[in-house]
C-alpha cells in the first residue's frame, strides 16, 4: 500500500494559483489527486505572466476570500472533499498594517477567510471524512515588528487550526497545519530580491538554504495521509531550523 497515493481523492487547495499553495497542489496532482485551486485572477490564462505559477492540469476558480458572502454562498464542484488546504495570504509593507483599513486587509485573508472557507467545505469534509490543512507561518513562533497585521493573522491560524481540530475531531475530520519558514514567494520577494537582506537571512538558516513550495508540499502531503492518522491539531515547523537559534 502506498500511503501518499491520492488516486480518486478530491483536493481542494485556497490559494493554490501561486508560490506554496501551487506547489501543494501540483503535488497533490502528481500522486493521482483531482485538485481544485481557488485564486484571486479571473482565469487560469492571467497567471501565464507569472514564474510561481503552474496550472496545468488543475481545475481553477476565482475566489475572493476576503468577501465572507461570496464563500458562502458559492458552488462547489464536489459532493466529497477529502482534503482542503488552506494557503491563502497577503502581507503589507511600509507600515500599512499599522494603520486600521491595513491590519483589517490582511487579516481577513490570512484569517477570517480560514474559518469562511473551512465552514463552507464543513459538510463536504465530513462526507469524505477528510483532513484539513492550514498554511500559518514560521511568524506565529516570533515577533515581525513591521508586520503587526500578518504576525497576528498568522498566530491566530496556528490557535485555529487547534481548536478545529479538536471541534470536528469527532466529525472524522483531522486538522493541522504547516509554518513555513522564508520560502522563495511573491509576497517574500522583499527580502529575497534584496543581496544584502538575503545574505542576513541565510545565516540564520541552519540547512543554508531558503525554503520551497515543494518542501511545504511534503508536509502537506504527510498530514493529508495516512501517515498521520493519529495527528491531531499539530502545526509542523518546517522552516529549515530557522527557528532553533
Amino acid at each position: 500500500m502506498n500511503e501518499l497515493d491520492f488516486s480518486g481523492k478530491t483536493v481542494l487547495v485556497v490559494g493554490g494559483s501561486s508560490g506554496i499553495g501551487n506547489g501543494i497542489a501540483r503535488a497533490f496532482k502528481v500522486r493521482g489527486a483531482t485538485v481544485h485551486v481557488w485564486g484571486t485572477r479571473a482565469s487560469a490564462a492571467d497567471y501565464a505572466d507569472s514564474p510561481d505559477s503552474h496550472l496545468e492540469g488543475l481545475h481553477y476558480a476565482q475566489r475572493d476570500v476576503s468577501d465572507a458572502a461570496s464563500i458562502e454562498h458559492c458552488a462547489l464542484p464536489f459532493e466529497r472533499l477529502d482534503v482542503l488546504v488552506q494557503a491563502q495570504g497577503t502581507v503589507l509593507y511600509d507600515l500599512q498594517e499599522f494603520k486600521t483599513a491595513g491590519f483589517k486587509q490582511v487579516v481577513d485573508v490570512n484569517l477570517t477567510s480560514l474559518m469562511t472557507c473551512a465552514g463552507r467545505c464543513y459538510e463536504a469534509l465530513k462526507a469524505a471524512r477528510g483532513s484539513m490543512v492550514i498554511v500559518s507561518s514560521a511568524a506565529a513562533f516570533h515577533s515581525t515588528r513591521g508586520n503587526p497585521a500578518y504576525n497576528a493573522s498568522k498566530t491566530g491560524a496556528f490557535g485555529l487550526t487547534r481548536t478545529l481540530g479538536e471541534a470536528w475531531a469527532r466529525d472524522g475530520i483531522r486538522v493541522n497545519g504547516i509554518a513555513p519558514g522564508l520560502v522563495d514567494t511573491k509576497l517574500t520577494r522583499i527580502t529575497t530580491a534584496n543581496p544584502k537582506r538575503l545574505e542576513g537571512a541565510l545565516r540564520n538558516i541552519p540547512l543554508g538554504r531558503l525554503g520551497t513550495p515543494e518542501d511545504m508540499a511534503g508536509a502537506a502531503l504527510f498530514l493529508a495521509s495516512p501517515l498521520s492518522s493519529y495527528m491531531l491539531g499539530q502545526t509542523l515547523l518546517v522552516d529549515g531550523g530557522m527557528l532553533l537559534a
